[in-house]
């Protein structure tokens, strides 16, 4: 799938917004890289709103870091 620039640096300023918010004791290995999966897959199925983004990868954050550990 091809991504606009402007897409994709909502996707960019996303991740950064939600790693922002995750505290630094429940950062691990590979973290970032799965919630920018996450993020890219959401926008795929037509998620394309920052605050949709967002708050979508949030509610992930914790099911992630699970199966990470």
């Amino acid at each position: 799938m091809k991504y606009s620039a402007e897409l994709v640096q909502t996707m960019r300023d996303a991740l950064e917004a939600v790693m922002a918010k995750v505290p630094r004791d429940q950062v691990v290995f590979g973290l970032k890289a799965a919630v920018a999966e996450y993020i890219l897959i959401t926008a795929a199925h037509g998620q394309t709103s920052y605050d949709g983004l967002v708050a979508s990868a949030s509610d992930q954050v914790q099911t992630i870091i699970s199966m990470l550990t």
